[in-house]
């Protein structure tokens, strides 16, 4: 896994270096860090504290290549639409998020042997994710990037390859026995014999955020960002109760993900 993130994050500095050396368009880099809201098979469904219980923390950093400023000459590019209302963004993140089962069906009224499963039943998931959005600003860059002070809103949409780490384990003892083990758990799914799984693997991801800019100094940006990412499994938690029988587990794992960062402008 390290040797294949070192190979595209290589891949990633090398195309971005040759498409500044060919068209002159300027570096950013930044980091980016904040609190993170996962979505997943623990806990009940719209309950708020599963929501503000399955919480994480992620920290990144960050590239853009901004297409309306040549850094080789202090001047600004050609001025196109495009230009001035889009920069390109490469990233590399981390975040880690300790999971439990909270709801009704943990309760403390609850005294049953399943209720004792559930809430002796924990987890966590480590992710870390590569991959670029494309980040629009409704307002001209140009503009912007001029006043100390300034706002510049923008809507981003992407992909990244994450590669996660999910745990699962009871305080009863080692899964997989009907006394440890909460029923829906016990049963196979996607071709393994339970919906829990120890197993780390890789899988894609859309990324969309909205968030804006505050031009703290001319090279330098504060920025505020709240991103939705969305997972294509289900196994990124490391559990999957068998979707066609437990209805309720059937979506995919996603996440948001509300971060503060840093931009400095290189020249």
């Amino acid at each position: 896994m390290i040797k294949q993130t070192i190979l595209t994050l290589f891949l990633l500095f090398v195309f971005s270096n040759n498409i500044n050396a060919q068209f002159g368009f300027s570096h950013e880099i930044g980091i980016i860090a904040g609190p993170i809201a996962f979505q997943s098979d623990y806990g009940e469904r719209h309950d708020l504290s599963t929501n503000s219980g399955n919480t994480g923390f992620g920290i990144g950093i960050i590239h853009y290549l901004n297409f309306s400023y040549k850094a080789e000459c202090n001047c600004y590019t050609p001025e196109t639409y495009f230009n001035d209302h889009f920069k390109l963004r490469t990233e590399l993140s981390y975040n880690k998020t300790e999971l439990k089962h909270f709801g009704e069906w943990v309760a403390p009224s609850k005294t049953s042997l399943g209720a004792d499963q559930l809430r002796a039943m924990q987890g966590s998931t480590a992710v870390t994710n590569i991959g670029m959005q494309l980040e629009y600003f409704p307002l001209s860059i140009r503009d912007f990037t001029s006043r100390i002070g300034s706002l510049g809103p923008f809507i981003s949409l992407g992909g990244q390859f994450s590669y996660y780490d999910a745990k699962a384990s009871s305080t009863m003892g080692p899964l997989g026995t009907p006394l440890t083990t909460f029923p829906k758990y016990l049963t196979p799914t996607d071709g393994r014999p339970y919906g829990f799984s120890t197993e780390g693997g890789s899988v894609w991801s859309i990324v969309s955020s909205v968030g804006t800019r505050y031009k703290l100094a001319p090279l330098s940006d504060l920025m505020v960002d709240l991103r939705f990412q969305y997972y294509f499994s289900n196994w990124v938690d490391g559990l999957n109760p068998n979707p066609a029988i437990y209805k309720e587990n059937k979506a995919n794992d996603w996440l948001v993900w509300f971060n503060v960062g840093y931009i400095y402008y290189l020249q």
